[in-house]
This record gives structure tokens, C-alpha cells and sequence, in this order.
């Protein structure tokens, strides 16, 4: 398949598409057994790009960017492409698992605080009968030692999955990936952070209607305001201020 266009927001660029396109596209790399990576990106994903070259490098050498959060919804629709939707982490995994059934696709979960990989492998397999989960892993928040992380790959490479679901914070998901794929043999690594915690009902998601209004981050600031002040009540309108900076040309980004 061809690869989608990017948009260009403040440097990191974010794949034009919907979730039908991203489906398509996770299914032709697993046809193909084709490595690529997936990040599913925010606001807050856009801006840990402006503090860490790394993390950039990372979401522009992604086989995929989603937009999972609606701002950049809204801007890529700006730019001319339409049908771009949102590519929501948990509706993500939903969606690739429940047609997994059919084609049967194998699935690892890396990540998730102690528990939550074991809860999310029992809601997944009991909304989607006959999904296969061959393996649960969760690491450590500390940095792995090489020896630990060379174990933990040849944990996953045993169970031979086709899709390794990464669920850790961004930016460290995101580099995860990036620097695992083709190292572990799945032909998909898929980075979708919080929907670990919502697919497993350990937390609560907002409203639908909040998450297609763009008032998601306002539900999860008010039940978590101690861990995510400083990424809504700073970053959003820092985001914003940079955002029409680029807008008005004075300040350019690049892809590179």
C-alpha cells in the first residue's frame, strides 16, 4: 500500500488518515511480515517532540502517526485532508483485535502497571471470543539493563506474536518502538499508552461526546490534576502559541 501524507505540526508529521486506512495498513504489513512501528500521538505527544530530538526522530520515522488526539484532527482537516478522522489509542486496539478473530492475528501485551496487562488480556478475551493473546509482559519502571531487555525481546520473539502492544507513557513508548522494531519479529509494534488502563477498566474514559468535542484532556485532568497538570494547563496553550507561529511563517519546521 502506499504510504499516507504527513502533516506538518510543529515539525512532527501526523499520517492523514482514518481509522478504515490504519486497519488496511496494519493488515498489509502483517501480510507482508513488513516491520513497522505505530504511534498514536497528542498534543502532548507534538510537544515532548519540541524538547527531545530523539522523541521526534522517533514519531517522524514511525510507520504510522496517528491523530489521537482532536486538535490535530482539526488542523490536518485545515490543511485539505478531509477524511482524516481520530485514531484513538483504546478504539485502536479494539478495532485491530476484533478483527484479529477472523484473521488470526497473535498479540502480546508489553506494559501496563503490575496487573493491568492480566486484566486487559481477560476484557479482551471476553468481548472478542477466540482472540489470541500469547503473551503479557510488564516491565519495570526503571530503565531495563541490556541484559534484562535482551531477555524481554526473546520473551516476545518466543510467543511469536504479529502485533507486540506497547503500553507505557509518551514519550518512553515511543521510543520503545522505535528502537525495537525489527528486533523483536512481530512486523508490528503499536504504542497506545493509555488504553492499557482504559480497555481494562482500570480507569474510566471521558464521554464520547467530550472525546469528539476535543474536551478529553478536561475529564482526565480533573480525575488525575496532580499527574497531568503541567501537560494540560502547560502545553496546550504553549502548543497553541507555537502552532500560530507556524501558521504565520514565523517559524519554520521541517520533517527532516
Amino acid at each position: 500500500m502506499s504510504t499516507p501524507p504527513r502533516v506538518n505540526v510543529l515539525g512532527v508529521g501526523i499520517s492523514a488518515i482514518n481509522m478504515e486506512e490504519a486497519l488496511a495498513i496494519i493488515d498489509d504489513w502483517i501480510a507482508r511480515r513488513d516491520p513497522h512501528y505505530v504511534c498514536v500521538s497528542t498534543v502532548h505527544g507534538v510537544m515532548e517532540c519540541q524538547r527531545d530530538e530523539a522523541v521526534r526522530r522517533a514519531l517522524n520515522s514511525s510507520g504510522l502517526t496517528t491523530p489521537d488526539g482532536m486538535p490535530l484532527v482539526w488542523i490536518a482537516r485545515l490543511r485539505g485532508f478531509r477524511h482524516v478522522r481520530r485514531v484513538y489509542g483504546p478504539d485502536l486496539m479494539l478495532a485491530v483485535c476484533e478483527r484479529s478473530v477472523a484473521k488470526g492475528y497473535r498479540h502480546y501485551l508489553y506494559g501496563g502497571q503490575p496487573g493491568v496487562g492480566e486484566a486487559l488480556k481477560a476484557r479482551l478475551e471476553q468481548r472478542f471470543p477466540g482472540v489470541r493473546i500469547v503473551g503479557v509482559d510488564c516491565p519495570p519502571f526503571e530503565p531495563l539493563t541490556p541484559e534484562e531487555d535482551r531477555k524481554a525481546v526473546e520473551r516476545i520473539n518466543a510467543a511469536n506474536p504479529d502485533i507486540v502492544w506497547v503500553g507505557m507513557s509518551t514519550p518512553k513508548q515511543d521510543l520503545w518502538a522505535a528502537e525495537h522494531v525489527g528486533r523483536v519479529h512481530a512486523p508490528v509494534i503499536i504504542a497506545v499508552g493509555a488504553a492499557f488502563d482504559f480497555v481494562s477498566g482500570r480507569k474510566r474514559q471521558a464521554p464520547r461526546w467530550m472525546r469528539n468535542s476535543g474536551l478529553e484532556w478536561l475529564f482526565r485532568l480533573i480525575q488525575e490534576p496532580r499527574r497531568l497538570w503541567r501537560r494540560y494547563l502547560i502545553y496546550n496553550p504553549l502548543f497553541v502559541v507555537r502552532l500560530a507561529g507556524q501558521w504565520l511563517g514565523l517559524r519554520k519546521y521541517t520533517l527532516d
